[in-house]
């Protein structure tokens, strides 16, 4: 196989890894569900009054817009533009499938390679995008942790670890964010990695990056606050500081939808006299309004772009023999 060949066969792998990756979010979400009847998921939605559903519902939809904008910084980073729709679009469905499918890296990236590429952005240059918006979490997520360690109980804390371990992420968290914003005032060198070259942004950049990261995760949180709102009554301060680490261990633990982790920091966040039937109540309608109900919508319409681009390609093949026949 020569060097032509080999490159057209990666770029279909590596496109056609995108739709693989939605499959396995799918088979995620449902392997997630799949213990549970359909009267019991149907119980625990009827319990939740139907204004908290609509409100975490429109902060689920906020969070994805947020998370969506980190395609727009990322575009901003490599100086390339494009319609609002197409990173919109790109955004919400590679997040969706990341969100579920975890190695966010791996199946978000495979995704904006498929979308970006037809869309004439150099494949170097998606590398630098998909880099870009993981230290956007990363930078968010350091601003977080710290007000989450403040805000959460010490019980909360505990359960999750010890508190020498506590304070080594306080610390790393701290030091992390600093010495990113040092980097992005001082260093000016491009930083090569693997003969592509990446630049610091810059730090009014800097700032939209813990703003935007830090408006996604917040929105999320919202979404399971309301949802958790209407059976027990906790400050938000302390539930917000408990979701963002429960939020942070659970996306770099790589397990889809941070499963295990929210049930350990949950557990000791909800008053004893609770019991395991509510938690288990509260999970199930959050990861059905955060994780489901997007990668249903993402799939549809990753469905229907596929297939409006199949349909072009065909009339244009038909249009194309039909020319062809006109001339010989």
């Amino acid at each position: 196989m020569d060097k032509r060949k080999q490159k057209r066969f990666l770029r279909k792998f590596v496109s056609w890894l995108g739709l693989f990756f939605f499959g396995l979010a799918a088979f995620m979400i449902y392997h997630q569900l799949a213990k549970y009847t359909l009267e019991e998921i149907e119980d625990a939605i009827m319990a939740v009054p139907t204004k908290n559903i609509i409100y975490a519902c429109i902060a689920s939809f906020c969070g994805y817009m947020a998370l969506s904008s980190y395609d727009y910084l990322a575009l901003k980073y490599i100086k390339h533009k494009l319609e609002t729709w197409k990173w919109m679009f790109v955004g919400f469905i590679g997040f969706a499938i990341s969100n579920n499918a975890g190695h966010a890296i791996v199946s978000g990236g495979a995704i904006r390679y498929r979308m970006y590429t037809r869309w004439r952005v150099p494949a170097t240059d998606i590398v630098k995008m998909v880099t870009f918006s993981g230290f956007t979490y990363l930078v968010a997520c350091f601003a977080l942790v710290i007000l989450g360690y403040v805000c959460s109980p010490d019980h909360v804390l505990s359960s999750v670890s010890s508190p020498y371990i506590n304070w080594a992420i306080i610390i790393s968290s701290v030091v992390g964010l600093l010495f990113y914003f040092w980097g992005c005032t001082f260093y000016k060198k491009p930083i090569i990695i693997k003969e592509v070259e990446f630049d610091t942004p810059s730090v009014k950049m800097a700032v939209a990056q813990v703003i935007i990261g830090s408006i996604d995760i917040l929105m999320a949180s919202l979404v399971l606050y309301f949802v958790m709102d209407s059976y027990v009554n906790i400050p938000f301060f302390t539930f917000m500081g408990a979701f963002i680490i429960a939020q942070v261990l659970g996306v770099y633990s790589q397990v889809p939808g941070g499963l295990g982790v929210f049930e350990v920091v949950f557990t000791n966040l909800l008053p004893e006299d609770e019991n395991q039937a509510t938690l288990f109540a509260i999970l199930i309608l959050y990861r059905i309004i955060y994780y489901l109900l997007p990668l249903v919508l993402s799939g549809i319409a990753l469905f229907i772009y596929e297939f409006h681009l199949a349909e072009n390609k065909k009339q244009f093949l038909r249009i194309k023999k039909s020319k062809k026949t006109l001339t010989s």
